[in-house]
């Protein structure tokens, strides 16, 4: 696989890159499957609106953020560089964490259960971030050590293990797994974003391992101390809520304002 290159269009002069084009088209795609999923899980589907104009800014920023604090001396001397995200440089656990803070935020605001809310947003954040791996590819980022295997992203010659590839089907698949999980055996609220944070965490510990240019908590990688501890708490909290949060019926898994049963029943 050999990137054919950063740039996706050219209009007024301006270079439209990859990377930004798939982030928007995640949010997009998320943003339209989950206002349709809405009323499955008990939510007005106009409150989870609400939640994605506040959501989308809060994940790009803490994306952002945790990458610059990270990569800090990359930026000192030049801070303006911060907010040029056009060649990457986003973290998606900076983007999960500050994210979640805007969702618990606004769902309060709503009224909406936060972790039906929540559970809304798991499999398509998986979603989102099997369509936005592919901007490590185009701008030949994020991969790992040198491979001679067939599907090796080749960058000046040489073949590298294509970490961005293995965690896009990975997360592709988790979003299908969760959408089936939830449509047939979701039993407690916050069921689904505790598997998203158990299976995504998995995976990204082995992957994470891969890779050439892990961020890095003194000499650990940060991404497998974060996963770790996601992990931890996604195992913790699924019993947790197993054990104190009510059990999903079609009584109380209506939406928030809504008088009409019939049509919000889940399946």
């Amino acid at each position: 696989m050999v990137s054919p290159g950063r740039v996706c269009f050219t209009i007024f002069g301006i270079d439209i890159m990859w990377y930004g084009v798939l982030i928007g088209l995640g949010f997009v795609l998320a943003t339209i499957i989950s206002y349709k999923r809405a009323p499955r899980l008990g939510i007005v589907p106009d409150h989870f609106i609400d939640v994605m104009i506040w959501l989308i800014p809060a994940a790009i920023v803490g994306a952002r953020a945790y990458y610059v604090i990270f990569n800090w001396d990359m930026y000192a001397g030049d801070p303006a560089s911060i907010f040029n995200t056009r060649n990457g440089g986003l973290a998606i656990h900076g983007g999960i964490l500050l994210g979640i803070l805007a969702v618990y935020i606004v769902s309060k605001v709503k009224k909406e259960d936060f972790l039906s809310m929540a559970d809304l947003c798991a499999p398509v954040l998986a979603l989102g971030q099997a369509i936005g791996r592919w901007g490590n590819f185009f701008n030949e980022e994020a991969h790992g050590g040198e491979t001679d295997l067939p599907w090796a992203q080749i960058i000046d010659g040489k073949g590298y293990h294509p970490t961005f590839l293995y965690e896009s089907i990975w997360c592709f698949l988790l979003f299908l797994f969760l959408i089936w999980f939830s449509n047939h055996r979701r039993s407690f609220r916050g069921q689904i974003i505790c598997l998203y944070f158990m299976l995504y965490s998995f995976e990204r510990f082995f992957v994470e391992s891969l890779r050439t240019d892990s961020l890095m908590i003194g000499s650990l990688r940060q991404a497998q101390v974060i996963s770790v501890v996601l992990f931890s708490a996604g195992l913790i909290l699924y019993f947790v809520f197993k054990k104190t949060r009510p059990v999903i019926t079609q009584e109380n898994d209506t939406p928030s304002g809504s008088d009409d049963t019939d049509e919000t029943k889940p399946e």
